[in-house]
């Protein structure tokens, strides 16, 4: 491929390996059975890419589907965090198996498989993107009726990996009300069409805060547009998280399980329509 490659086909003559998205897409273990997989991205970071991820998998297991979570953040990992998951997994002589959460969410993320999970991550790309690739060859997820794959932020080396590595059969896109947003939340849709991949929606994440006393929602980082950018994109709002203190806290102390908000209900419900 060459090095000034935009990764948009419709554009250029060369022959590439990009010119047949198929021929790019990795096997899963032997042993998987995996029937969907959205991947969960945003333009940038800090949007909270993964606790969508989180309560997406939660909401999908309560509806009684076998969930799994790809932690693809290889250099800021959090999803184990969330879980409550400690170091260490189990394995075969071949392959790895991932790690099953309290609710039966099965997990695998790099923090599961080192000693220390606050010692940073100082890899190269290529290598960072070869450790993704292995979550889907070397790992056996058995019966998994959604794969959830928690991407870090922006369009670079492991977002281009899922895309073009991993059967996706969507993704979700986090954003927050900024108006910065909007403009990232574009470079994200276009990655996506460059890709050939489906945009299931728009979860908007600190959308407001609501007042303990009167209960008014309180726009503190600006008035919400994300109705409007989900127009002009041609896709949906699949729902708007608040900044909630008691949620953040189930996350820190690896609860997540037990929340008991329904800000992602319909979000989950329409994920379950439309990928049924």
């Amino acid at each position: 491929m060459a090095e000034e490659c935009t990764h948009n086909c419709s554009s250029c003559g060369a022959d590439c390996p990009s010119r047949n998205k198929e021929s790019m897409i990795e096997k899963p273990n032997a042993e998987s059975k995996i029937r969907r997989v959205i991947g969960v991205v945003s333009g940038k970071g800090g949007v909270g890419k993964s606790i969508v991820t989180s309560m997406l998998s939660v909401l999908m297991r309560r509806k009684g589907y076998r969930v799994g979570i790809m932690d693809a953040d290889i250099t800021g990992p959090s999803i184990p965090k969330a879980f409550g998951l400690a170091p260490g997994v189990e394995s075969t002589e071949t392959a790895l198996l991932p790690k099953t959460t309290a609710s039966g969410i099965d997990v695998m993320s790099l923090n599961l498989l080192v000693e220390d999970p606050e010692s940073p991550v100082i890899w190269r790309g290529p290598v960072i993107a070869g450790t993704v690739k292995q979550f889907w060859t070397d790992v056996i997820w058995k019966d998994i009726d959604y794969m959830f794959v928690d991407c870090p932020p922006g369009t670079g080396d492991v977002p281009l990996t899922v895309f073009q590595s991993l059967p996706l059969d969507g993704i979700i896109i986090v954003t927050s009300p900024q108006e910065l947003v909007s403009m990232i939340v574009a470079k994200a849709f276009k990655m996506a069409e460059m890709m050939n991949v489906p945009v299931l929606g728009l979860v908007e994440n600190m959308s407001y805060v609501k007042c303990p006393d009167c209960g008014k929602e309180l726009y503190v980082f600006g008035e919400s547009r994300i109705e409007e950018t989900a127009k002009a994109h041609g896709t949906e709002v699949l729902g708007r998280l608040p900044i909630d203190p008691m949620l953040a806290g189930l996350v820190d102390n690896g609860m997540i399980e037990g929340m008991e908000v329904d800000y992602l209900d319909a979000a989950a419900d329409r994920i379950a329509e439309r990928l049924a």
